[in-house]
């Protein structure tokens, strides 16, 4: 018993960094794959760093160009439609918990090709139709079109290509 609870309290210390080393992790958590800005404030809670010092290193990665909010709403719009088969809805819902503001995301959207957007709908309509055996017609549809809209589809875009 003793033993592992020594082991405990020496797991719980913090390591404790340089800000040269604090700096480097947070452009190696950008590099490898793009960030929002409140992913990057998120981390950086991590190392208890004081608001100056906060400042300093996004405005080094915002200058530098590992930050890049743009870049990121668009990485991440493409990624979830065409990776994920999201809908707008639920893309945009995704991005405004991680702070993008609306106005861009709304902008970005641009990375969506509309023929691909209603070739997905009809494509995930048909695939999940028809796995809804034993089932009356209007059951499966309403079913279907569900499914749709949990995935972020948009009602009026669904029923407008269903038609």
């Amino acid at each position: 018993m003793g033993i592992f609870a020594h082991s405990f309290f020496i797991n719980m210390e913090k390591k404790s960094y340089t800000f040269d080393e604090i700096k480097l992790k947070l452009v190696n958590y950008c590099v490898y794959q793009d960030r929002c800005h409140a992913e990057v404030e998120q981390k950086m809670r991590e190392f208890l760093l004081i608001d100056e010092a906060k400042e300093e290193i996004m405005l080094y990665l915002l200058r530098e160009n590992y930050l890049n909010e743009e870049r990121f709403t668009r990485s991440y719009i493409r990624g979830k439609f065409y990776i994920k088969h999201w809908g707008k809805t639920k893309i945009k819902l995704n991005l405004k918990q991680k702070q993008v503001p609306e106005k861009l995301i709304n902008k970005c959207f641009d990375e969506i090709d509309e023929g691909d957007y209603e070739k997905t709908i009809r494509k995930i309509y048909e695939d999940y139709y028809s796995k809804q055996n034993g089932l009356k017609e209007y059951q499966r549809k309403s079913k279907t079109v569900k499914y749709l809209m949990s995935r972020g589809f948009e009602y009026e875009k669904i029923n407008d290509i269903l038609e």
